[in-house]
């Protein structure tokens, strides 16, 4: 019996897939190279996007045309098996709305298979032997208007500190030169152990991190967190919108993960609004951190920001990108942005491409806007800026930030500034 893995989207669906494959391997299933030689076709789903929830559909189609081909194995013997964000949705949407559309777009789908079914308690099956994949988290709590996550990956949810730990000493014994930590926000890994470790905790006292000269407590009233393989140590906070917000362990993880000696250490992604002067001090002093930091920005302009509920202004991300260009030697910054978001005139869209201009990111991950269920932009923005104005804004922050040429900046700033 052979299974075949296919994957849609983010880093974090490529780490589900690596520990769905170690749920086939458990039970002597081995893995085939492609869907023609496989008895199970699992296909791990992205709905960040129209354009990849497309994508499973026409797989899926394909798919049955090959499970009743005479070419391939027998109908009873092949299995198509659908999990990722479009069934965390499904089973996440109490209408029962969604799920009904998907089984009757996919008639032919043998099972809808929540991701959460797949825990961390077997070691992945790592497609790639120099840079481990390591979730810290799972979830989001930050309702962006235009994000689908709250919805197919429910709430936060923090794996333990000491268990990723583990895996990461773990990787390194086996001759992992890098790992990269994932989460929807690493900046607020932790907020929920934290909440739930209250009755391990002990007074309010400050404990510093194991081989450090310093600690990162706040001066404010929290609960340190408890770990049986660690000291306790008091949780960040980022002061946000006139007071302290919410609680991290981030930096405590980063540094630990840094200290295991791994060439580099990666993290994604960190949202602007909560990534604390104590998390650019680690990286600073870490010469094996990253020097590239993915900082999604979305949009370049306050009311866009605000219509998207972000929780920065422009004025703030460019201070953020200042800060840590002037601490940490030779930064560079990627960055996630969507064009054509609900209502976007062309000053605000000019004021993106004045931040990208102004920031010089190596690398941006452009969307046209799609609407996407359950979102609130969905619900209460009309999707009202045409496709055209879509892909020609697309197309100048394209050759803007991902095929840099003079000639073509040259002409981006005459058509928006004249």
């Amino acid at each position: 019996m052979k299974y075949f893995i296919k994957t849609f989207g983010c880093q974090q669906n490529k780490a589900d897939s690596e520990r769905i494959a170690r749920s086939f391997a458990a039970r002597g299933i081995t893995q085939a190279k492609n869907y023609q030689d496989a008895n199970y076709i699992v296909i791990n789903t992205c709905m960040i996007r129209r354009s990849a929830e497309d994508r499973v559909y026409g797989l899926v189609r394909n798919l049955v045309k090959l499970k009743l081909s005479s070419k391939g194995r027998s109908a009873s013997g092949r299995k198509i098996i659908v999990t990722g964000c479009m069934v965390g949705l499904c089973y996440r949407d109490k209408t029962g709305k969604y799920l009904a559309k998907v089984r009757e777009l996919l008639p032919d789908v043998d099972e809808f298979m929540p991701i959460e079914e797949v825990g961390f308690d077997n070691e992945p099956v790592r497609q790639n032997k120099t840079n481990g994949w390591v979730p810290i988290s799972n979830g989001c709590n930050n309702f962006c208007t235009f994000c689908v996550v709250p919805f197919t990956r429910g709430r936060e949810v923090s794996r333990p500190f000491e268990e990723i730990i583990k895996e990461c000493q773990k990787l390194k014994v086996s001759g992992y030169r890098s790992v990269t930590l994932l989460g929807q926000n690493v900046n607020s890994y932790g907020a929920d152990l934290i909440m739930t470790n209250k009755a391990d905790s002990v007074a309010h006292d400050t404990f510093p991190l194991r081989g450090s000269s310093s600690y990162f407590g706040n001066p404010l009233l929290a609960e340190p967190y408890h770990s049986r393989h660690l000291p306790k140590f008091k949780p960040v906070y980022v002061k946000h919108l006139g007071r302290y917000r919410i609680p991290t362990l981030f930096p405590y993880l980063l540094e630990e993960v840094a200290k295991i000696g791994f060439e580099n250490v990666d993290f994604i992604s960190s949202n602007p609004w909560d990534f604390s002067d104590e998390l650019i001090n680690v990286i600073a002093r870490n010469k094996n951190i990253t020097r590239t930091i993915h900082l999604p920005i979305q949009s370049g302009d306050d009311a866009v920001l605000k219509r998207m509920n972000r929780w920065y202004t422009q004025t703030e991300y460019l201070e953020l990108i200042t800060k840590l260009k002037s601490q940490v030697l030779n930064v560079k910054f990627t960055t996630d942005i969507i064009v054509g978001f609900c209502g976007e005139t062309e000053e605000e869209f000019a004021n993106t491409v004045k931040v990208a201009q102004l920031v010089g990111f190596e690398k941006a991950y452009i969307s046209m806007y799609s609407q996407r269920p359950m979102t609130a932009a969905t619900e209460v923005f009309a999707d009202n800026v045409s496709h055209e104005v879509k892909k020609r804004r697309w197309e100048i922050l394209e050759n803007l930030i991902n095929k840099p040429n003079l000639d073509k900046i040259k002409m981006n700033r005459m058509y928006l500034y004249g």
